[in-house]
């Protein structure tokens, strides 16, 4: 499936993959995953995209997109977009599609293989273009839950079909290992 003097590049549908491993019941430990697929071949680069809620004083993601920032992944972000739906329920959008599909055909042009994070089935015609280019792609996502999180046109389109729930040993950690979040101290911290 991989050669190991392949150039590979990562891109990962942050909302799509924090749901597939939370619905296997397991965390994504991101140094694991850099780990893991560095195993395989020459990782040239691994793209991390998520929408982020502005005006929110604290994220929850944040602290993960710093990580990734710091730690080998080049983050791509964008504001959400909040609405409310016809049922009058406030609703948050934001889809990374357009631009994780543009920084992949652009990294065609340098990668032998591309690995697409998602399940998402408006993936299919990127995964076709990037075929026609000469490139092999693989798909992780999973078909181990009830429904699948992987689009059956996406799963079959690509050269190969990774389900995420066989890789959860070697990426994974367990909910309960998550790190904790420092508490806020309201005492003064200073040494006089």
């Amino acid at each position: 499936m991989f050669d190991p003097r392949e150039k590979i590049a990562l891109f990962i549908d942050g909302a799509n993959l924090y749901a597939a491993s939370k619905s296997l019941g397991f965390d994504i430990d991101y140094r694991k995953l850099l780990g893991a697929f560095q195993k395989r071949g020459y990782l040239l680069r691994a793209y991390y995209y998520t929408a982020l809620i502005e005006d929110q004083e604290y994220s929850s993601i944040r602290p993960l997109i710093d990580w990734l920032d710091y730690n080998g992944y080049k983050v791509i972000t964008k504001p959400a977009k909040e609405f409310t739906d016809s049922m009058g329920r406030r609703k948050i959008k934001g889809n990374m599609d357009i631009e994780l599909a543009v920084d992949a055909m652009e990294q065609a042009e340098t990668v032998d293989h591309l690995v697409l994070f998602s399940g998402d089935g408006d993936f299919t015609t990127l995964v076709e273009a990037l075929q026609r280019k000469g490139r092999k792609v693989s798909v992780v996502s999973t078909m181990a839950t009830q429904p699948p999180m992987i689009a059956d046109d996406l799963r079959r389109q690509a050269d190969h079909f990774i389900d995420l729930s066989s890789l959860k040993g070697e990426v994974g950690r367990d909910p309960s290992e998550r790190p904790q979040r420092p508490q806020q101290n309201n005492d003064d911290d200073f040494d006089d």
